[in-house]
């Protein structure tokens, strides 16, 4: 059929009730739609395929990991657009399920499947995670789930999140203007520590502790020890190493463990950056009592997390298809008042709950910056899609935080002594310094 472009864009917009915000350019070179516009290219019928045989969220991600799917100009730009169009609807969703009942839509869609070529679905991208969804948040599958999205090489993180090596939202002054990267993750880690009322001679348990940012500062800027836990093989070698050429052995412990079976407390402090995504609601309550039972009465714990908004029905919630599949299996999101309430739960006392969902958006720019600047040595290092993966997810995030879509906390909690006696000044937020 000729002219590609025109009738896919003419059939979206019937299906969706809006016109597409981008332009539209299909395999046979045809374009459709505002010629100034960034644009979606599918480069071949396979990407229309994918999306027939999987809808949603999930076929435009594979389409767009195997390479089938291109966008030509600004990535956010695109994304934010189709995010209002497609992902973000919200109840209006219900619209397009009763658009299909439509005689002419359901037209259009036949002539989309004759368009898109033999009706076989093509098989997901390698870089999918293929598990099914039961028995989730044991050991082995928390394991599982940790190497698939943390042993992908650690040159490749180098890479990204630059010299600092740290996984989580950094801490930045105007809007991430006039600092670096580097800086800003200092700052950061400074915080975490301050909130802690780190001081020599304590000891800290560093749960999630990546490739051993926060363990090095701790030890190295405020003279604690600190015993820091992965189920990540790679990132503990790196860490390992890390630990050994800043003369820390001494004090710094890297073990690949889970939390769960940490068994030499009470510690005075716990650090829980980026990590409690992975814990999941139905082992949350969990995890806060294993962090309250590893540590001192008066001790402090410092939950940061990223935060979905809450919902009208809660178990409507449902996990975003390509995070599960390609970033993050097995990952939930929680409401802030959620993490609150089973901290709570499990006896502790909330003290200070600080939102810094800016921050994350300034730092997740800059990941994407480093990514696209280095993109054909990030492909070597990786794959041409797992490249595209994290590209697709950091630029989205981006954007998620941006908009008040998700965000992300730093909850002080403390282990009461029975006194009551919280051991905090009265104005605790002296800790910014």
């Amino acid at each position: 059929m000729a002219d590609a472009a025109s009738r896919l864009r003419s059939i979206a917009e019937q299906v969706l009730g809006a016109p597409l915000p981008v332009r539209l350019r299909a395999w046979d070179g045809s374009q459709a739609g505002p010629p100034d516009a960034p644009a979606l290219v599918l480069r071949n019928r396979r990407a229309l395929r994918r999306m027939l045989f999987k809808p949603g969220e999930l076929g435009l991600a594979r389409a767009w990991v195997s390479g089938d799917l291109e966008i030509e100009g600004d990535l956010y730009t695109v994304l934010d657009a189709m995010a209002g169009l497609v992902w973000e609807r919200g109840e209006d969703a219900r619209g397009l399920i009763e658009s299909v009942r439509d005689p002419a839509v359901r037209a259009a869609v036949r002539e989309l499947l004759k368009l898109a070529g033999p009706p076989v679905p093509p098989a997901p991208p390698r870089e999918e995670a293929r598990r099914p969804r039961r028995n989730l948040h044991t050991r082995h599958t928390d394991k599982r789930a940790i190497s698939h999205h943390y042993d992908v090489g650690n040159d490749f993180y180098e890479l990204v999140l630059g010299p600092s090596m740290v996984y989580s939202c950094a801490y930045w002054e105007a809007a991430g203007k006039g600092a670096t990267l580097e800086s800003a993750q200092r700052d950061k880690l400074e915080l975490v520590c301050r909130k802690l009322g780190l001081t020599s001679g304590r000891r800290l348990l560093d749960v999630g502790c990546g490739w051993g940012s926060m363990a090095i500062h701790a030890a190295r800027e405020h003279g604690v020890s600190v015993v820091g836990v992965t189920l990540s093989q790679e990132q503990a070698a790196y860490a390992r190493k890390r630990v050994a050429d800043e003369g820390l052995t001494d004090r710094v412990e890297i073990r690949v463990q889970d939390y769960r079976d940490v068994r030499d407390g009470p510690f005075d402090a716990i650090s829980s950056i980026g990590m409690a995504e992975h814990v999941g609601a139905e082992r949350y309550l969990e995890y806060a009592r294993r962090l309250y039972g590893l540590l001192k009465p008066g001790g402090r714990l410092l939950n940061h997390q990223i935060a979905r908004r809450p919902q009208h029905d809660e178990s409507s919630y449902r996990v975003d298809e390509f995070i599960d599949a390609y970033v993050f299996p097995d990952g939930e999101l929680a409401p802030i008042g959620g993490t609150v309430t089973q901290l709570e739960r499990a006896g502790f006392e909330v003290r200070d709950v600080e939102s810094i969902r800016e921050h994350y958006a300034c730092t997740l720019r800059r990941w994407v910056a480093n990514l696209e600047a280095d993109w054909d040595h990030a492909v070597r290092l990786t794959s041409p899609g797992r490249a595209r993966v994290w590209l697709l997810y950091m630029a989205a995030s981006a954007l998620a935080f941006e908009r008040n879509r998700i965000g992300v906390n730093q909850v002080l909690a403390i282990r009461t002594p029975e006194s009551g006696a919280s051991g905090l000044p009265l104005r605790p937020r002296t800790w910014h310094g």
